[in-house]
C-alpha cells in the first residue's frame, strides 16, 4: 500500500475540501510523490491536474486536456515547475479558470 501523506499534503495546501467544493474536482488518485485529479468543464479545457513533489521541495503542476473520439489521449495543455506550495492554488486558479476560495 502506498504511503498518501504526500498526496494529503497537496490536497491540504490546495484547500482540502473546501477545493472539492468549490473546483468539482473528483477522481482523485495519489501516489507515493504526487495527487492527480479530473476536473469539471472548465474556461481553459483543463480535464486533469497532477501535481508531483519534486526533489526540490517545490511542485510540478501539469495541465492536460483528455481527448475524445478514436485519436483521444491526454494533451498537455501546460506545465509549470518550480511552484512554492504556497503559490498553488495561484497556479492552479491560472491554469484552469477555477477559483480555489470564496
Amino acid at each position: 500500500m502506498a504511503d498518501l501523506q504526500v498526496a494529503n499534503t497537496i490536497l491540504e495546501q490546495l484547500g482540502g475540501r473546501r477545493f472539492l467544493v468549490m473546483t468539482g474536482a473528483k477522481h482523485l488518485a495519489g501516489t507515493v510523490d504526487a495527487l492527480t485529479f479530473a476536473l469539471p468543464r472548465n474556461a481553459k479545457k483543463v480535464t486533469h491536474v497532477k501535481i508531483t513533489l519534486m526533489p526540490s521541495d517545490t511542485y510540478r503542476v501539469t495541465f492536460w486536456k483528455l481527448g475524445r473520439g478514436l485519436n483521444g489521449g491526454l494533451d498537455v495543455l501546460g506545465e509549470e515547475e518550480g511552484v512554492y506550495a504556497d503559490n498553488l492554488q495561484a497556479v492552479f486558479t491560472e491554469g484552469t479558470g477555477l477559483y480555489t476560495h470564496l
